[in-house]
């Protein structure tokens, strides 16, 4: 599996496609994160950082399960290359302690195998990040995401348009 090119201004971090049976997408309201149109308006798929020697598709597992409590899923797919965002210029230095300017995300399908009683947006140990959750289709992802993620959304959804609806 390749590693993340040697840019310290991107942050490492994994990116979650979870589908259903049915070939919908989990997404979740952000909802602790003050952004351009206020707090609660954008919806995301989960994501995190990877840790320090941490493997990318471990990370992915990890930070499903501190984001939704879903542990009965597994990787289908992973994205053929990782895929860099930046902040809007008036976050870079206010977010992840001024560290970085972005993000370069290894994004990866999972089937989720478990039943919706399994999600929990506020699992034990970690900060909550979502206050909504729900299944949608591909092609409604793109109006709901922050535009700054959009670009990386497309890939994505481009990538694995072939597993969902």
């Amino acid at each position: 599996m390749a590693k993340p090119e040697a840019i310290t201004e991107y942050r490492p971090c994994v990116g979650v496609m979870l589908l259903n049976k049915h070939g919908l997408v989990w997404i979740g309201r952000r909802f602790d994160k003050q952004n351009d149109e206020g707090k609660g308006h954008w919806w995301q798929m989960p994501q995190g950082g990877i840790d320090k020697g941490e493997n990318p598709q471990d990370a992915v597992l990890r930070e499903l399960a501190e984001e939704t409590a879903v542990t009965s899923a597994h990787v289908i797919a992973e994205a053929p290359r990782w895929y860099n965002y930046d902040l809007p210029a008036h976050l870079i230095g206010k977010s992840w302690n001024g560290k970085y300017r972005g993000q370069t995300q290894k994004w990866f399908a999972l089937q989720f195998t478990g039943d919706d009683s399994e999600i929990n947006l506020a699992p034990p140990g970690h900060k909550q990040e979502f206050d909504q959750w729900r299944w949608a289709r591909m092609d409604e992802i793109l109006d709901i995401i922050v535009p700054f993620k959009r670009e990386v959304y497309e890939k994505v959804i481009r990538d694995f348009r072939h597993l969902g609806a």
